[in-house]
C-alpha cells in the first residue's frame, strides 16, 4: 500500500484518480484550498491538507512523506495569460521546490502535461511522437510546455515522469458536456470545412496509464502521450447520437472564420461579466488545427498502455452518468 498526493482532486480527472487509488487500496491525500470535500469525495476516505501554491510551507506539508506525488491540478481556461501562468508554471515550481525540500526520496513524482503541449500533427496518419520538437499553439499549450521545461530542470534531483493526454471525456467532465447537449438539441456540429481528427481517450484508461507510469521503472526522466483513437467531428457526433438515443440529428459545418467570431464575442461577454468562459480565443485556436494526433508507442512499450474502451462504449457509459445526475 502507498501514500500518495494528487493535486486537482476535486476536478474531473483528479477525481477519478482518487477513486481508483482507493480502490487498490492505497492512501490518498489531497491538497486544497478549502478542507471541506467537493462533490467527487465526499464520504471518502481522504486526509486533506489545505494549502496554496504560493505558500511553500503549506505545500511542504502536503509532500511530506508520500511515496507518489500526481500533479493532475492546473488551468485550462483563464481570463489572462498571468492567470495560466500562476496555474501552470509557477504551481508546478512551488511544489517541485517544496518536494526537493522535504522528500527528495520519493518514488515518483507524475507530472500530467497536455497534448496541447507538444502541438498539432501533421497528418492523422502521421501522430507525432515525442520526438517532435514542441508546437503549441495556444496559451494554455505554451504554459503546460514551461511548465514541462520546469520538471527537466529536476530531472536530475527528483524521479519525475510526464505524461501528455490527448482529449479526455467521460463520467463528471464538464467539457465535452456541451458537445453532447448540442446534439441532444438535434445538432451535429463540425468545425470546419475539410475533415479533422482528433484522439479522444476514456478517463479511466488515462488514470490507468497514469498510475502504470507512474510506478514503471522505465519513466523516469521520460515524457509520453497518452491518447486513445481519432476520430472525426461527424464520427464524435454520430457516436454522441447513438449514445443519446436519438434516431435524427442535423449536421451543422461551422467554417473556422464563424467558431473564431462566435468563440470571440462569448468570451468578451463572459469577460465582462468576470466568467471564464469555456468557449473562447484560446479553444478556436486549436479547433482551427486538422490534426490533433499522437503516438503511443513509447508508453505501449515501457508500460504496456493500451486502452481497453471503445469511444461508443465510453460515450454511453458517459451519457447515462449524465443522465443519471441530471446534467442533460
Amino acid at each position: 500500500m502507498s501514500k500518495n498526493l494528487i493535486t486537482g482532486a476535486s476536478g474531473f480527472i483528479g477525481s477519478h484518480l482518487v477513486d481508483a487509488l482507493l480502490e487498490k487500496g492505497h492512501e490518498a491525500r489531497v491538497l486544497a484550498r478549502s478542507s471541506r470535500p467537493s462533490e467527487f469525495l465526499k464520504d471518502k476516505q481522504i486526509e486533506f491538507i489545505k494549502g496554496d501554491y504560493a505558500d511553500i510551507e503549506s505545500l511542504k506539508k502536503a509532500v511530506e512523506g508520500v511515496d507518489y506525488i500526481y500533479h493532475v491540478a492546473g488551468v485550462t481556461k483563464a481570463l489572462d495569460e498571468k492567470t495560466y501562468i500562476e496555474g501552470n508554471v509557477r504551481a508546478t515550481e512551488n511544489l517541485l521546490h517544496a518536494t526537493l525540500a522535504v522528500n527528495p526520496t520519493l518514488k515518483r513524482f507524475l507530472h500530467v502535461s497536455s497534448g496541447a503541449a507538444a502541438g498539432p500533427s501533421p497528418s492523422a496518419d502521421h501522430p507525432i511522437d515525442e520526438t517532435a520538437p514542441p508546437n503549441p499553439v495556444t496559451l494554455y499549450g505554451k504554459t503546460k510546455l514551461q511548465a514541462e521545461e520546469v520538471c527537466k530542470r529536476f530531472f536530475e534531483k527528483l524521479p519525475i515522469t510526464i505524461v501528455r493526454p490527448s482529449i479526455i471525456y467521460g463520467e463528471r467532465d464538464k467539457d465535452l458536456l456541451e458537445h453532447f447537449k448540442t446534439v441532444k438539441s438535434g445538432i451535429i456540429p463540425i468545425f470546419g470545412t475539410v475533415e479533422k481528427k482528433y484522439d479522444y481517450l476514456y478517463v479511466k484508461d488515462l488514470i490507468e496509464g497514469m498510475m502504470a507510469a507512474a510506478e514503471s521503472d522505465k519513466t523516469k526522466g521520460e515524457i509520453y502521450f497518452l491518447s486513445g483513437n481519432a476520430y472525426s467531428w461527424e464520427e464524435v457526433g454520430e457516436v454522441a447520437k447513438k449514445a443519446l438515443g436519438k434516431s435524427f440529428a442535423i449536421k451543422l459545418t461551422l467554417p473556422d472564420w464563424l467558431s473564431a467570431s462566435v468563440a470571440a464575442v462569448v468570451e468578451d461577454i463572459n469577460k465582462a461579466q468576470g466568467k471564464i468562459s469555456i468557449l473562447n480565443r484560446d479553444r478556436a485556436r486549436d479547433g482551427k488545427e486538422r490534426y490533433w494526433t499522437f503516438s503511443t508507442k513509447k508508453a505501449q512499450r515501457d508500460f504496456n498502455f493500451s486502452p481497453k474502451t471503445s469511444l461508443e462504449e465510453g460515450f454511453q457509459r458517459t451519457v447515462k452518468w449524465y443522465q443519471e445526475q441530471g446534467w442533460i
